[in-house]
């Protein structure tokens, strides 16, 4: 037998489950000053205008919601106007992971995976949004990461008790997808148990389930501060 002839079948592909996005928009921003981030303007319109549109010009996700303050209903609600895949903007809870809870309630029964992005991360791109919907649609929970260039120490007292490896070290972006029923599921069993979760991975991790990490994007920053802002802008600046 010619060894040279034998070749290994192509990986077959799964199909694409349907994949709807939540979008979390409803912090105080208590670290920005007194400017109100979400509706801050950049690059000419409001932040979450950005945002939503990169969700609206993927192609892997179908259906997005967006969770805010219970004063943004209105004005979201008319700034997504022309974005066909919105189906609704719903109010926030008191905490993340009720406001997660929220917007995934909104999405029941139409999606099998989920998306959740931070509002407050406007720069980015369609293309990362389709790596990870793609990647979790495979692992069943995937998340976007950039490798830390800092040294990271652990410290207690004040005082450094250790110093993490760091290349083994990487920083979680958003947006995080997931099985719907998975982060659903996740995040009940996370609230019934009075835990806090730091992130949606976070909830999943605590069930044992493996989470997939693709390669993120560095400017794909999350506007936290006045100075994030600012970074922000001059990025997009740098685009024209």
């Amino acid at each position: 037998m010619d060894i040279t002839k034998i070749t290994r079948p192509a990986r077959k592909l799964l199909p694409l489950k349907t994949c709807g996005a939540v979008i979390v928009a409803a912090g105080s921003a208590s670290r920005m000053g007194g400017i109100d981030k979400v509706m801050a303007p950049l690059g000419g319109e409001p932040m979450i205008a950005r945002t939503v549109r990169a969700f609206q010009d993927c192609d892997a996700i179908k259906k997005i919601v967006v969770v805010t303050r219970q004063d943004l209903i209105l004005p979201i609600s008319q700034l997504c106007a022309g974005m066909s895949k919105v189906t609704a903007v719903v109010a926030g809870g008191s905490s993340r992971q009720e406001s997660v809870h929220l917007g995934l309630n909104a999405l029941a029964g139409e999606v099998e995976l989920t998306a959740i992005h931070d509002g407050a991360r406007p720069l980015v791109t369609w293309q990362l949004i389709d790596r990870v919907v793609r990647a979790a649609n495979t692992y069943g929970a995937a998340a976007p990461a950039v490798p830390v260039k800092d040294t990271i120490k652990v410290v207690s007292g004040g005082t450094v008790q250790s110093t993490p490896d760091r290349n083994s070290l990487r920083a979680v972006q958003t947006p995080q997808v997931f099985d719907f029923d998975l982060l659903r599921g996740a995040l009940y069993k996370a609230q019934t148990e009075g835990a806090q979760v730091t992130d949606d991975c976070s909830a999943v991790e605590r069930m044992g389930m493996v989470v997939k990490l693709v390669e993120g994007d560095e400017r794909n920053l999350k506007v936290t501060t006045p100075l994030d802002l600012k970074l922000a802008q001059m990025l997009l600046e740098e685009e024209l």
